[in-house]
């Protein structure tokens, strides 16, 4: 692939093979700086070499038990009776739990207590967890779960399995919500009467499996005086300590959580960790035994919810050069059989509709529907993606309506940076960059000629057709609820001069360990390797958020930054009461501490202050500042910033068998000051092919009379693989340093590139519509499979001339 990004890998971590700097990271390492240059990653060399442990290559202890889950046949109804001495009697089983055993909560909901760990009586979905099996080996406690249906007695009922089914019966999870912005009283209906054109129109937008490549697993070692330490792959240590306790019935000090390393997580291991990590414990606590609780895939897919499925209703009434006047839209999310995380996921898709457009009359209303299925929850974009895509279709529609190009039209509808730069929740877009950015990539990639150098293309071909498109993103970075900005983190200097960092985030393959270790090198004046960051520990720092929201670095980073300041300047006051000068004059420098004319190694200056009973370890703290929201309103300022980009996609379709290819991205990423361009680099285009995934090929197939979950596997659920990346991939981070005061002036790269990839489904909207006349406007479900392309060329083939 040809890329805009260079060998910027530095030596420095323990074992990492040594790479060349390019000329301005060398000058940069050079001066001092650890951050703005692109160390690898900080286990690149355990992971090429099978030597990273993961939860369940941990050594397990003698008389470790297995779990595996008993799951519902059946999508609805009542359980009756369940044959648990049967159950019982299998070889190698110890034991059977079920709800009745749970001496706390039967509860594992992160917000609303309406999720059970273990079906009680009403059965929900196809998958539910209902019983508990504990065997000496996994594979007689899984065969023994797979036998459950045989010894189950349910009165089954209809399920309803689609979110318009429960939208149109007035099922929801929770009250639907509002966000409304009118200039005065009735001002978006007149609006809608009375602009020069208007559309009306429905979408269909898929779910999403986070797929990642370490299932669900949690291992319960139970310790002295009713405790319990759980080695869990999850997302959000904290919430898991304090679920596991709820259930037990104990106090959140008797339960640590740890975990190391994630493979994957993408949200689905925020919240929906906690049925396994609660489950395992209970069987452990119970039996007095350590149990490991290790889904295979298709378990995971029937038991865990995924990215939220969305359907739109909307109106929009616009002008003569395509400008919104005024849009009424309905966003109905399908939530699944719980609440989960689906609030804020709403009110995020809510908050990102606008995109990166002003919308001066405006009414969104999301409705969250309860169906009988596995319980959606987080996944990377958390909503926004869902709210976003919506405005571009419309965009997309508006543009072919009128004859435009849909950049044209994108343009006039931009926010501005003085006036038309209110958002419809009341914040003000601040440092708004996008215009630029659309103009540098629009040239760097040619946009112009070669939309015309298609046109002629598809002129001349019948059965291949090619499309492109450029569209933008602004995407707010911070948790919707304001508490959950902050962040605690440990250092410690060792009298060797090495440092250990402990954080609330986690590690899932996104780097963080390696940009907090940066950060804090960084602070101190010293070396990558004098720097290792040590697992998540809800023992070390307590009350942790989540690690999601794109937050990892901006908050934990500023947290470790903080710690180590503390250090650095109790060093800088012992230096200079030592060797003279003072505090601030003292400098910290590539292992070198200045102190005047006095030079000495960093390693020394820590000897001697711990000689001098210096403490030299502190915590940390961050708390975001800024955010407020009222989550009544909808008001407010949820995000402390924006982040920006744009994508130019072009692809090519067969209109015989409805395959695409993507032929060619080009993508310019708003990262401000990055703290790593590797890293970020890795994270833009990775989040770029999984966002394309989701729109083309990820799609998510129910029976319809059952309710089971037909596409549970590799062999029926598509991901994106290599083959899928286009040949030219040209990625390039935009030179613009956060207004905001965050970690060195870095942006969040975590969610904001799921919506890069919008470029390739207008792209093939773009190449559908030129297999119908001038005005064709194709009714493109998502995901753009090869079925729902071939839908699509019959329909605008049809309404041709």
């Amino acid at each position: 692939m040809n890329r805009d990004v260079r060998a910027l890998r530095q030596p420095g971590f323990a074992g990492h093979i040594p790479v060349a700097l390019d000329a301005a990271e060398a000058e940069a390492m050079a001066a001092g700086n650890r951050v703005g240059i692109s160390p690898a990653h900080e286990s690149a060399h355990l992971h090429v070499a099978g030597a990273a442990p993961y939860t369940d290559d941990i050594p397990e202890l003698a008389g470790t038990l297995h779990a595996a889950l008993g799951l519902s046949p059946v999508a609805a109804g009542t359980l009756l009776g369940i044959g648990r001495d049967a159950l019982c009697a299998m070889p190698g089983v110890v034991a059977v739990f079920t709800a009745a055993d749970i001496p706390g909560a039967n509860d594992c909901g992160p917000v609303f207590h309406d999720d059970p760990v273990l079906a009680e009586s009403d059965l929900r979905y196809l998958g539910q967890p209902i019983a508990l099996i504990v065997a000496t080996e996994r594979d007689l406690a899984r065969r023994a779960a797979a036998r459950i249906k045989d010894f189950l007695t349910i009165e089954p009922a209809s399920p309803v399995l689609t979110a318009r089914e429960a939208f149109a019966r007035g099922d929801s999870l929770l009250p639907p919500t509002h966000l409304v912005r009118e200039t005065a009283p009735g001002a978006l209906d007149l609006a809608l009467r009375t602009a020069p054109h208007r559309l009306d129109g429905q979408f269909s937008l898929g779910g999403q499996e986070q797929f990642y490549l370490e299932g669900q697993i949690s291992y319960a070692l139970p310790t002295e005086n009713q405790g319990m330490r759980v080695h869990c792959s999850t997302q959000h240590p904290s919430e898991m300590q304090h679920l596991i306790a709820h259930v037990l019935g104990w106090r959140s000090h008797q339960v640590l959580v740890e975990c190391r390393r994630m493979g994957g997580g993408f949200g689905g291991k925020e919240s929906q960790s906690a049925l396994f990590a609660c489950a395992a414990a209970l069987a452990a606590a119970r039996l007095g035994q350590p149990v490991k609780l290790r889904l295979d895939r298709d378990d995971d897919f029937l038991i865990t919810g995924r990215r939220h499925p969305f359907d739109y209703d909307y109106q929009v009434g616009f002008d003569d050069a395509g400008r919104i006047l005024a849009l009424d839209a309905t966003l109905i999310a399908n939530g699944g059989h719980s609440a989960d995380l689906s609030s804020a996921v709403m009110t995020r898709a809510l908050c990102h509709l606008d995109n990166a457009y002003y919308l001066p009359e405006v009414a969104i209303h999301g409705f969250i529907a309860r169906t009988n299925t596995q319980s959606n929850t987080a996944f990377r974009g958390f909503g926004g993606p869902q709210g976003a895509l919506l405005i571009e279709i419309i965009m997309d529609r508006i543009a072919r309506t009128l004859g435009h190009d849909p950049l044209a039209v994108r343009r006039a509808n931009l926010y501005g940076t003085h006036t038309r730069n209110v958002t419809p929740y009341g914040q003000t877009v601040e440092d708004n960059v996008i215009a630029p950015i659309i103009d540098d990539l629009a040239h760097s990639a040619a946009y112009d000629r070669r939309r015309a150098d298609i046109a002629a293309f598809n002129r001349d071909n019948d059965v291949l057709k090619k499309g492109i498109a450029l569209t933008p993103v602004k995407f707010g970075i911070s948790f919707n609820v304001p508490h959950l900005n902050q962040a605690g983190a440990l250092v410690h200097v060792y009298v060797d001069g090495s440092v250990l960092v402990n954080h609330g985030g986690t590690e899932m393959g996104q780097g963080l360990n390696t940009k907090v270790a940066q950060v804090v090198a960084d602070a101190l004046g010293i070396g990558f390797a004098a720097v290792r960051c040590s697992a998540t520990d809800t023992s070390k720092v307590a009350n942790t958020s989540a690690t999601a929201a794109s937050t990892g670095a901006d908050l934990n980073g500023m947290a470790a930054r903080d710690a180590a300041l503390t250090i650095r300047n109790r060093l800088a006051d012992f230096a200079a009461a030592r060797h003279g000068g003072t505090p601030d004059a003292v400098k910290f420098i590539n292992d070198q501490v200045i102190i005047g004319t006095t030079t000495m190694d960093f390693t020394a200056l820590v000897r001697q202050a711990y000689e001098a009973r210096v403490q030299l370890w502190s915590d940390g703290f961050y708390a975001t500042p800024k955010v407020h929201w009222d989550p009544k309103a909808l008001k407010g300022r949820p995000f402390y910033y924006f982040a920006y980009g744009a994508a130019v996609s072009e692809v090519i379709i067969d209109t015989l068998t409805g395959e695409f290819s993507l032929l060619r991205a080009d993508i310019l990423h708003d990262a401000g000051r990055s703290l790593n361009p590797a890293i970020d680099i890795g994270q833009i285009e990775g989040g770029f092919i999984q966002s394309m995934g989701w729109l083309t090929t990820e799609e998510l197939v129910w029976h319809p009379a059952t309710g089971r979950l037909l596409t549970h596997a590799p062999s029926t659920y598509k991901i994106p693989t290599a083959n899928d990346c286009p040949d030219a991939l040209h990625t390039r981070l935009f030179d613009n340093p956060n207004a905001e005061a965050t970690i060195h002036r870095s942006k969040a790269v975590g969610e904001p590139p799921m919506l890069l990839a919008f470029s390739v489904l207008l792209a093939i909207r773009d190449a559908i519509a030129a297999c119908g006349g001038t005005d064709a406007d194709p009714p493109l479900r998502a995901p753009a499979t090869p079925e729902a392309i071939l839908d699509a060329i019959v329909a605008v083939q049809s309404d041709g001339p």
